[in-house]
């Protein structure tokens, strides 16, 4: 059976083109103009997606997100072209599963919806990451398919916070918080250099793939490898 797609957009163009690709991929899909039409679908029976405008008449996108959440757990991908980073947070602390700024490739559109339903889907394996990550809590060690990774204990905290939840966007605050004991001297630069290295010894112990993912304006997420 196909996934369903729910797109709420109020660009006729960007939606048409959005619903052409979708399609391509294997996807079933259905658009919403405005924002109350499109809580009213999301309510009436949650698709297995929603790829969420913000700026939307009616109910702006946030509007429905907040309205969505209060019914629904179904994976939805913020689409938007503002760039403030309270904008980008707000929308994840109201529990967005992903985001996406315009101008974006269509492709690029499709890849996160692919990922965010193999994430959300009950039949996928729950533990991809930990097949291949092995985080060793007492010894604070850390391995990929038995190569050691020769973390420091904030790297491994750091790459522990992340690994829990596969697929989670979490700010540079977030992870301060998660990662970093409160008598830690760090700032949220301190971060962004603590990323740098854990992706370094990544690559080097499992070069094809990607681990962290960047999210511009927002922070990180741990990408679990595909199957």
């Amino acid at each position: 059976m196909k996934n369903r797609i729910l797109i709420v957009e109020d660009d006729a163009d960007i939606a048409s083109v959005l619903q052409d690709y979708l399609r391509h991929a294997g996807y079933e899909t259905e658009h919403a103009a405005d924002g109350r039409t499109g809580l009213a679908r999301i309510l009436a029976a949650p698709p297995d997606l929603t790829l969420l405008d913000l700026m939307l008449p009616e109910l702006d996108g946030l509007g429905v997100l907040r309205g969505a959440r209060a019914r629904t757990n179904h994976p939805i991908i913020l689409l938007t072209a503002r760039i403030e980073e309270v904008d980008r947070l707000v929308g994840l602390e109201l529990g967005a599963d992903d985001y996406i700024c315009k101008p974006f490739s269509p492709r690029e559109v499709v890849a996160r919806v692919r990922a965010v339903l193999r994430r959300a889907s009950p039949s996928a394996p729950a533990d991809l990451a930990e097949s291949a990550l092995v985080l060793d809590e007492d010894q604070w060690q850390a391995s990929i398919q038995g190569t050691p990774l020769q973390l420091t204990r904030r790297e491994f905290r750091l790459l522990q916070a992340l690994a829990r939840h596969p697929g989670r966007i979490f700010s540079r605050g977030q992870l301060l918080e998660l990662a970093y004991e409160p008598s830690d001297d760090v700032t949220e630069r301190a971060v962004d250099s603590h990323i740098k290295n854990l992706r370094r010894k990544l690559a080097a112990a499992a070069p094809t793939h990607d681990w962290i993912r960047s999210v511009y304006g927002v922070g990180f997420s741990f990408e679990a490898p595909e199957g």
